[in-house]
């Protein structure tokens, strides 16, 4: 199991907010976390520690500069998602990010527009493209959610699902949308249903707080599946050390 950083942009800022919380009804989000160190220090920082495959996500609009910023300083190291298309995969690609990730330019209106996601696989290619199946449940059954997480789709988390999928990308990004930013622990159903299902590299994001939690992760998901952790770490603002999860994903992975 692979520690991959992130770094979540929010009107050129880096935060940590409740995801759920983030809507386009001009509120604002549910902030944990928010600095004026600059991407760049953080990708330093992942650079550093040569953490590659981590991830930059612009959350809304007026992000492209500070995530631009990121990429600089760490080439090669970052997937990045939030908004994108192939009019701009390719920007942020020959800025230095490794992956693209998308979701509403796939996902939308409650279904897969398949057309869209082969044409943007054979734009950036399959080996740079990564999924963000990010989900909900919804009566008893894990849906795929877009549109700053508000909307069911009705695409289900499942190894039918993994497999469909898996022909147009590279790797898959999980974000267990209900407890997302919200440091009360990891989402042990939903990594148990992933842990049968995925058929390629996959990122779980979601509810990590402590060692506890990566341990159970490991152990759910046999080790199959990679972890990222946001608001609970000691550099956005949490009591998690980041030395510490650097250090024991290190001894499993």
């Amino acid at each position: 199991m692979k520690f991959r950083p992130c770094i979540d942009l929010h009107a050129g800022k880096v935060k940590q907010i409740v995801g759920s919380t983030l809507k386009d009804d001009g509120q604002e989000p549910l902030t944990n976390f928010q600095t004026d160190l600059s991407p760049a220090y953080f990708a330093g920082l992942y650079k550093k520690e040569n953490l590659y495959g981590g991830h930059v996500i612009m959350l809304g609009k007026g992000n492209e500069s500070a995530a631009l910023d990121a990429l600089k300083a760490f080439p090669g190291g970052f997937h990045i998602g939030g908004g994108i298309t192939p009019d701009n995969a390719h920007l942020y690609l020959d800025a230095g990010a490794s992956h693209v990730i998308v979701t509403s330019y796939v996902f939308k209106d409650g279904m897969v527009h398949w057309d869209r996601l082969e044409h943007l696989m054979k734009s950036v290619g399959k080996e740079k493209l990564v999924l963000d199946l990010s989900c909900k449940k919804k009566n008893g059954v894990y849906y795929v959610v877009t549109d700053r997480w508000q909307n069911f789709t009705d695409i289900s988390i499942s190894s039918q699902t993994f497999d469909k999928l898996s022909s147009f990308c590279d790797e898959f990004l999980i974000h267990a949308a209900d407890v997302e930013g919200m440091c009360k622990g990891i989402d042990v159903e939903l990594i148990e249903l992933l842990s049968r299902s995925i058929s390629l590299p996959t990122t779980y994001a979601g509810g990590v707080r402590s060692i506890e939690d990566l341990v159970q992760l490991e152990r759910i998901g046999m080790g199959r599946i990679d972890v990222t952790v946001g608001s609970a770490l000691d550099i956005f603002g949490g009591n998690l050390s980041f030395r510490s999860v650097v250090d024991w994903c290190r001894t499993v992975g």
